[in-house]
């Protein structure tokens, strides 16, 4: 990871005028009032549909279109594109539970949620999920969505899938930590407004970078709108930046990064025994040893050194040479084109499971990441099939899946990295009935499972008696762990067991 930037700070220079003695001039005649010629607002689409879930046939609306977000006169400053999935032959919405999911990049629509593992059509990818499907790719009905347990909205942040900036406004307002939290919490006021679903059980789930959004809108929705929620999803998510950029100075990410690279390694074969207490005994060894070893630096003795290495080769088939030839600080890319290259192989980055040719055998990094091959573009034409066949949606302009357009993104931190823990921290404790679920793969080499738990092993501000709000499960791919069909069914389970756990 690149270091973040420090943002650059303005001054704001207010300038005074003066009154001055003088003769009223005449009053000009009254001009009329400029007319403001509202934006054209494209009619969502609504369809009707059902899926069978559990046995049981779950009828439901599926609006798909735009709403937007306006500031105080009136002007539109964005219109975030969303599809919501809303069960039919529920009598009292009042007690239906409804969840918000986006992804993360920053950059990135919430397809991946959407028909990957949350909605009631999805988007199947052959085997264990490592191989890309024969294209053009299609959804089929998701006997595994939640959507019997809770309405479901699917959020494109602005410049990401349909939503865009309103005329006359930058884009980059929308692109930082803070005014995306903003945005996306302005969203979240209005759909629940508008919908009179106040009263509804609220969640949000968000992955990868969304962690950090959903932990800044735990704390916005409470102090900007009296909206407290009763769960929110870290799904392969972060908190705090430090725990993925290795830096000098900075060991963190090694530490946190260990236990990943030896879910996989075992599941490569380098490593043999059973894989839970392997990642157990990598787990301890990494925030117990290694990372003693790793704060002495140059003092290390090489005794130490040689045992530490030795050890470390034991948990990730990287033999000890090498080990000791990176002063025993190998990161995940390194790692990643080199755990199979006897073979011809790199590993993926967002799932390590996935192993596909490399084309440099010499490069000391991957040339690309397979486990984003395989997904980009099956998960492109799928939606785009869907939103434009089924949901009869259709827009000229390209539908972001994944963007840069919102770079550069604005960190909103002085000297240092992004870190939200302290915000919910902070709204648990103003909300001690919040629940909080992380969820994370073995094999993720882009957010590993351990770098969230670090972070809330230092919430040090989160008291004790909403600590136990906190839950945690495992699972056996990457980033997307619910490309595997294992995964999938397990997810399923665990998240309407936190809905029906936290619904009054």
């Amino acid at each position: 990871m690149r270091r973040l930037p420090v943002p650059v700070f303005t001054s704001l220079i207010c300038l005074t005028s003066f009154a001055f003695a003088a003769p009223e001039p005449e009053k000009p005649e009254k001009e009329a009032p400029e007319i403001v010629k509202p934006e054209p607002v494209t009619e969502p689409v609504v369809r009707e549909s059902s899926v069978t879930i559990e046995g049981k046939n779950i009828p439901y609306k599926v609006t798909t279109g735009k709403l937007q977000l306006k500031q105080d006169d009136g002007k539109v400053r964005a219109s975030i594109f969303h599809v919501s999935y809303e069960r039919t032959d529920i009598k009292e919405m009042q007690n239906r539970p409804v969840m918000f999911a986006f992804n993360g990049g920053p950059g990135s629509s919430a397809v991946w949620l959407h028909i990957g593992v949350l909605g009631p059509k999805i988007l199947k990818l052959p085997g264990d999920g490592t191989q890309a499907p024969l294209p053009p790719a299609r959804v089929v009905d998701n006997p595994l969505s939640i959507l019997d347990v809770c309405d479901l909205v699917f959020v494109d942040p602005v410049s990401t899938g349909y939503s865009r900036a309103g005329k006359d406004v930058k884009p980059g307002d929308f692109h930082g930590v803070d005014s995306d939290i903003e945005s996306v919490g302005d969203f979240i006021r209005r759909w629940i407004s508008e919908h009179d679903r106040w009263g509804s059980p609220k969640y949000i789930l968000g992955e990868s970078y969304g962690g950090i959004r959903v932990a800044g809108l735990s704390s916005h929705l409470q102090s900007r709108y009296g909206m407290s929620l009763n769960g929110i999803v870290l799904l392969s998510s972060l908190l705090d930046f430090a725990t993925l950029q290795p830096t000098q100075g900075n060991d963190l990410a090694y530490v946190v990064f260990l236990p990943s690279l030896t879910g996989v390694a075992h599941f490569h074969k380098k490593i043999q025994g059973d894989r839970d207490a392997l990642i157990k005994e990598s787990t301890e060894f990494a925030f117990g040893d290694y990372a003693a070893a790793l704060l002495k630096g140059v003092e290390l003795d090489d005794a130490t050194r040689t045992k530490i290495a030795d050890k470390l080769a034991s948990l990730t088939g990287i033999d000890a040479a090498t080990w000791l030839e990176h002063d025993l600080r190998l990161d995940s890319t390194f790692f990643r084109a080199e755990l199979l290259r006897k073979e011809g192989k790199v590993l993926g980055r967002f799932d390590g499971r996935v192993a596909w040719d490399t084309t440099d055998k010499a490069a000391q990094n991957p040339g690309y990441d397979p486990s984003y091959s395989l997904a980009f573009g099956a998960f492109s034409t799928a939606m785009l099939d869907y939103l434009g066949r089924d949901l009869g949606y259709k827009e000229d302009q390209p539908y972001e899946i994944l963007t840069g357009k919102v770079q550069p993104w604005k960190w909103d931190v002085n000297n240092g990295v992004v870190n939200l823990s302290d915000r919910l921290a902070t709204a648990m404790r103003d909300n001690p009935h919040l629940r909080v679920l992380v969820m994370g793969g073995h094999t993720d080499l882009a957010t590993p499972p351990a770098g969230v738990a670090y972070s809330i092993n230092h919430m040090f501000n989160l008291p004790d008696d909403v600590r136990g709000n906190i839950t945690s499960t495992w699972f056996d791919g990457g980033h997307m762990f619910y490309l595997n069909p294992p995964d999938l069914v397990k997810s399923r389970k665990d998240l309407v067991d936190f809905i029906k756990a936290g619904t009054p």
